[in-house]
């Protein structure tokens, strides 16, 4: 198949876009645009990279178990010295008392979409994870398989590699505009004053990918949103244990010899971020700590090593990616919006945007339920587990 793919974003999602694309037989030119090649601020290096199944939405559960599938087979694609350290050691996730029929509903409609899970009761949570103190946990749902977590930079220079030798271009400019001509996007301008003749646009841009649509008036709803990880260590032994997400919203997990965590802020704190990169550090005192001391006693003790802050890509519709063409811009592709859970699906996502332009439709997972049309009519697909 000959002709020029343009993909916006050279971060995850664009890199697996781009190798995903020859994979399927994509013959012609390919041009990743990134602005920052060092990736110092980009989502995925400074992202948790965690990979969960357990979801609200059946179609995250399935791109997410592509997605642990694609990391346990790395070898396999890439040769025997492909690792990016998978810890397979599932996700707890914490429920308030009231809500076992709920988290039952839930953790069965995942089971039934391929996950594997376990709904505990408080008792069982105690006997299973002695560290856990349950008091004020209703349920908790444990990931047996295809949960727990990698090195989202390693898997990103892996990847950048392999398409790089398949002959994908990486090119160090920033994508300002678009040209357009009979209801088709011809060409993607740089901040250089360079035209790219493209057949095919792909918005990978993350965070920027509501700005990125805006120049063509594009309304996507997606803007960036930071987030704050600290690494804490504690005297208490991690090596077998999984990530926690409690009822409250904070998260931690085994991080090297200590731990790191945090919680997304409350909406009255949680303004667009462009550009602001500087940890929110009172946040750690204020709500963090507290909730670690009281769900682990062992951590009342913990001393914070460092922080830092990333973007989350946050769709406002319904926090969810948007995925597939646009309805009047065809050849302009949507690849992006994916509200936190953007490295765990961006192997399911490069497939299915490479199936897309190569083949003109879905030939393995059906992403349609993640199509702009959702967007264009104010019809959400809201996903609820988001943290």
């Amino acid at each position: 198949m000959a002709g020029t793919v343009v993909i916006v974003g050279g971060a995850i999602v664009g890199g697996m876009t781009a190798y995903f694309l020859r994979r399927e037989g994509y013959t012609g030119r390919i041009v990743v645009l990134e602005r920052d090649p060092t990736y110092r601020f980009c989502s995925t290096a400074l992202s948790a990279a965690g990979i969960r199944t357990q979801f609200g939405c059946p179609i995250n559960v399935r791109m997410s178990l592509f997605g642990a599938s694609f990391l346990k087979t790395l070898q396999d694609r890439f040769g025997p010295d492909a690792d990016v350290g998978f810890r397979e050691r599932g996700y707890l996730v914490l429920g308030a008392e009231g809500a076992l029929d709920q988290r039952r509903a839930s953790a069965a409609m995942q089971v039934e979409n391929g996950a594997t899970i376990d709904v505990l009761s408080p008792g069982e949570l105690a006997a299973r994870f002695p560290w856990l103190n349950v008091d004020g946990v209703g349920v908790g749902t444990f990931g047996v398989a295809n949960e727990g977590w990698f090195d989202a930079w390693s898997l990103l220079q892996l990847i950048r590699s392999e398409a790089r030798r398949l002959g994908v271009e990486y090119l160090h400019a920033e994508a300002t505009g678009f040209d357009t001509r009979g209801g088709r996007v011809t060409a993607v301008r740089t901040g250089s004053g360079e035209a790219i003749a493209a057949d095919w646009v792909v918005n990978a841009s993350g965070p920027a990918s509501g700005r990125v649509a805006s120049w063509l008036g594009i309304d996507l709803p997606v803007t960036p949103r930071k987030r704050t990880a600290f690494h804490f260590k504690a005297d208490l032994d991690a090596m077998a244990m999984p990530m926690v997400l409690d009822r409250d919203g904070v998260w931690f997990r085994p991080e090297g010899d200590g731990f790191i965590g945090g919680i997304a802020p409350a909406a009255n704190r949680d303004p667009e971020a462009d550009g602001d990169f500087e940890p929110d550090h009172a946040m750690f005192e204020e709500c963090v700590w507290p909730a670690l001391a009281h769900r682990v006693p062992a951590l009342e003790s913990l001393r914070v090593v460092s922080a830092w802050a990333g973007h989350y890509e946050v769709n406002a519709l319904d926090h969810n990616g948007v995925i597939g063409p646009h309805d009047e811009l065809e050849n302009f592709v949507f690849a992006s919006g994916f509200s936190g859970h953007g490295v765990m699906h961006a192997p399911a996502t490069g497939r299915g945007v490479a199936e897309l332009i190569v083949h003109g439709r879905y030939r393995t997972l059906d992403l349609s339920p993640l199509g702009y049309d959702r967007i264009r009519d104010s019809r959400p697909l809201t996903e609820t587990a988001v943290y």
